[in-house]
């Protein structure tokens, strides 16, 4: 092995250097105390599980991005986190069996097996809320609303809010008596959005007319909040789940409308998710110039029934290192003061009080070399017998 093969990092593994570091790390702090305000309590899910946990119910997808290893002690498989989805559920309906509404946050990294799209990263440093307890579309509110105001807080500029209820489409497989792999490829096709492929699939599908129509209706019905009003006319005759579906999202829009007026807001019925967990609202938010949601999530009502404790759950992540590149303006580390490395009582109860309130003070050794490296534009000196802070340009 060559020197330079060393120091190479798998492809989608980066490291974090200053100040990119910092700013992730700032960026953490901001919206973890935000949403503490909001009455979310941290959590910290492992980095491992047992794959019986960690995999149930949440379909292939989750599976192909998810480490599989032996566990050492016990012979059994582990699973590395690929999602804190599935923990945070085992964890409400497990390790904190709370009663009433329950919300969590957290964040930590996980890792996958493969990059989810060209933009990702395999190693994200996930964040994200979840609300426990209550299937109203206010918990519903209140979650969008959380990451409308957590993407205010980063900074993002020109987020656009996209909107879907995948209860439309699960009331249509439902009674339309797909399934297997039929199923399977009706959804495949409406996810990649393969319509000319989704056509002549229709065609040749053992459907009715009325569920063809439908079905090759989900593409169609992607638009602004205006158009809400009328789709229901267009899914006329459709089972009772579609319109209470659409019902359903009509009232979370209007509620986003008031809550954030100016908010671009998109719709999209076939908007369905790699994960397979969802089962009612389903959210994301886009930027300008990136190809891909910088947040995203929705309901999850059944996740916890394979804990023995079904709850309903509605929630949404993203990945920090994704919204730190997004931000729009410029972040720097602040520029720190310079000091000398020595005993004087005076010159390190000066540096105690500096780095209380704040500021960061470095200490040069005798004859270090390289100085300007560390990111100083102040220095301390000692006139007078007390030691000043100085701006470095004075010295020059």
């Amino acid at each position: 092995m060559t020197i330079a093969e060393r120091w190479l990092l798998p492809d989608g593994i980066e490291e974090v250097l200053p100040p990119e570091a910092a700013r992730i790390e700032a960026l953490r702090r901001l919206l973890l105390d935000e949403y503490r305000t909001w009455g979310y309590d941290l959590v910290m899910p492992p980095s491992a599980e047992y794959l019986e946990s960690l995999l149930t119910g949440v379909g292939h997808d989750l599976d192909l991005l998810t480490y599989k290893i032996t566990d050492q002690t016990s012979g059994r498989l582990m699973g590395l986190s690929a999602d804190n989805t599935q923990q945070v559920a085992r964890m409400d309906a497990h390790s904190l069996p709370r009663d009433g509404v329950a919300r969590y946050c957290y964040s930590s990294n996980v890792l996958h097996t493969k990059a989810t799209h060209l933009l990702s990263s395999r190693s994200p440093i996930q964040i994200g809320a979840e609300l426990y307890g209550y299937s109203g579309i206010d918990s519903d509110i209140e979650i969008v609303s959380l990451m409308l105001t957590s993407l205010a807080k980063a900074e993002l500029d020109d987020v656009t809010l996209d909107l879907g209820h995948i209860g439309v489409y699960q009331a249509l497989i439902e009674s339309s008596g797909l399934e297997g792999d039929d199923a399977a490829e009706l959804f495949r096709l409406l996810r990649h959005r393969s319509l000319p492929e989704l056509t002549q699939w229709l065609k040749q599908a053992s459907l009715s007319d009325d569920y063809k129509y439908w079905f090759g209706l989900l593409p169609k019905c992607a638009g602004s909040p205006g158009q809400l009003n009328q789709w229901p006319a267009r899914f006329a005759g459709a089972p009772a789940g579609v319109l209470t579906a659409l019902d359903t999202l009509t009232r979370i829009t209007r509620a986003i409308e008031a809550r954030f007026p100016g908010q671009p807001i998109h719709l999209d019925l076939a908007e369905l998710r790699d994960f397979n967990y969802h089962t009612g609202l389903v959210f994301s938010a886009f930027v300008p110039g990136f190809g891909q949601a910088v947040a995203k999530g929705g309901r999850y009502d059944s996740t916890g029934k394979v804990f023995g404790r079904a709850r309903s759950a509605t929630g949404f992540s993203s990945d920090l290192k994704i919204l730190a590149s997004q931000t729009s303006g410029q972040w720097h580390e602040a520029k720190g003061i310079r000091a000398p490395a020595n005993a004087d009582p005076s010159l390190i109860d000066t540096i105690s009080q500096l780095r209380s309130s704040g500021e960061r003070v470095i200490q040069v050794f005798t004859d270090q070399a390289f100085a300007q490296e560390l990111n100083c534009d102040r220095e301390l000196v000692q006139e007078q017998g007390t030691w000043e802070v100085r701006s470095l340009s004075d010295s020059s």
